[in-house]
């Protein structure tokens, strides 16, 4: 009869676990819109706020100008713009911030038009039937990114990253079309002198096709 309790109190506590866990993934998915508050609508107002769409500090509330910053993000990266903050919408926030590591990782140290540029090379890979067709494809490809191998994609971003990567994807191409940079001083792989047709110089990194 004990053992049949222990059971029981062992099934109803596994129960409660996987209620309060659906519960938690529920609420990241579901869409975020006016009225909402709590640590997930705080999160997207950090993004918000680092790409330039929201000017005032996150609050965790979801009001009329967290609305209209949503709107801004959806109508630049061509989303529905309805001013809810859906799973596309979310989405589409992930996506930045990954660039935005790579951006920061890489090219922190060169003008913001150098910072643009690499964001342009993500996005010409992504466009480019020669690379993956997705943003964790191009990023995650074995040895295409430096900082992936030497940790530095994990250091957060700061806003000029985000606006980089924003820029970019509106249109602005620095690097004129081309899907490889590097630094020319410190290189090390042959394959990249070998297989690339360099374009122009900004700050320390050659862009190349």
């Amino acid at each position: 009869m004990i053992r049949k309790k222990a059971h029981l109190l062992f099934f109803l506590a596994g129960c409660f676990v996987a209620a309060v866990m659906h519960t938690k993934e529920t609420q990241a998915e579901s869409p975020l819109q006016t009225g909402d508050q709590g640590e997930h609508v705080f999160q997207v107002q950090e993004k918000l706020t680092l790409m330039g769409y929201l000017d005032t500090a996150p609050t965790g509330y979801f009001g009329p100008l967290t609305e209209e910053a949503v709107r801004g993000l959806q109508q630049d990266f061509l989303l529905p713009v309805t001013g809810v903050a859906g799973a596309e919408t979310l989405y589409q926030l992930d996506e930045v911030e990954k660039m935005a590591k790579i951006v920061h990782g890489e090219a922190r140290g060169e003008s913001y038009e150098g910072q643009v540029a690499v964001a342009a090379v993500i996005k010409n890979r992504l466009h480019s039937p020669e690379f993956p067709s997705t943003i964790d494809g191009v990023l995650f490809q074995t040895n295409a990114f430096t900082a992936l191998m030497d940790g530095q994609y994990y250091l957060t971003p700061d806003y000029v990253a985000y606006h980089a990567v924003k820029d970019a994807w509106r249109g602005w191409d620095p690097s004129y079309g081309a899907v490889y940079y590097y630094n020319p001083e410190i290189a090390t792989s042959s394959w990249i002198f070998e297989n690339t047709t360099p374009k122009h110089t900004i700050g320390s990194h050659l862009f190349a096709e």
